[in-house]
């Protein structure tokens, strides 16, 4: 198997940390975004969304998106992490939080950063005005991951899990890409999240 990526980008960063709680490693092979190498015909024949991560399991058989390529291989390798949850009820929680995260967090944390800074101004139209909005609907998100983390000392559960992993990347794009200072800030949030920094999967 290969893990096409670019190791600093927020979906690809969360299958590297979640694959580290796993205790997991892949042969990694760095993609050129910036030059448009996801944009070529041989990248094509392998992604369906031109994106990274991809994970090639065999010369025919191609995954992509990060929470895909995650549950893939949390269900072929035997571990007791339990990183989806582990009953019924906490499958169904962690679910609910990381798509929460997803939706209000890091889709408008991307949209902010990619309209406000024109990085690939060169394949997509940038609209100043919407990436101001994006970026004022992260603020108004980030008192929700507040709220959570006051009464639990993880955010869908008990224990570590990928709505974890998926707020963790979604906090440090939101302070290194949009200047947001949130450590700090959020006194729950920055327990959490200096809590984290200390697990061996996000060293």
């Amino acid at each position: 198997m290969k893990l096409y990526e670019v190791a600093a980008t927020p979906s690809c960063r969360r299958v590297n940390i979640f694959l580290k709680a796993l205790g997991v490693d892949v042969e990694r092979v760095t993609v050129d975004i910036r030059g448009g190498e996801n944009l070529s015909e041989a990248y094509r024949q392998m992604s369906v969304n031109l994106k990274v991560p991809l994970l090639a399991i065999d010369a025919d058989t191609h995954l992509c998106e990060s929470v895909a390529i995650c549950r893939y291989f949390d269900e072929i390798t035997p571990n007791q992490r339990y990183l989806f949850g582990r009953t019924a009820l906490e499958k169904a929680q962690v679910e609910m939080w990381n798509r929460i995260v997803e939706w209000q967090g890091l889709i408008p944390a991307f949209q902010a950063f990619r309209n406000l800074s024109g990085v690939y101004s060169d394949r997509e139209t940038c609209i100043s005005a919407w990436g101001e909005e994006s970026k004022k609907r992260v603020t108004e998100f980030l008192p929700v991951l507040e709220q959570q983390l006051k009464e639990h000392h993880y955010l869908a559960g008990k224990s570590l899990t990928i709505a974890d992993i998926s707020a963790y990347v979604f906090v440090t794009f939101c302070e290194t890409r949009l200047q947001l200072p949130i450590v700090g800030e959020y006194h729950h949030l920055s327990s959490w999240y200096q809590a984290l920094q200390q697990h061996d999967a996000f060293l």
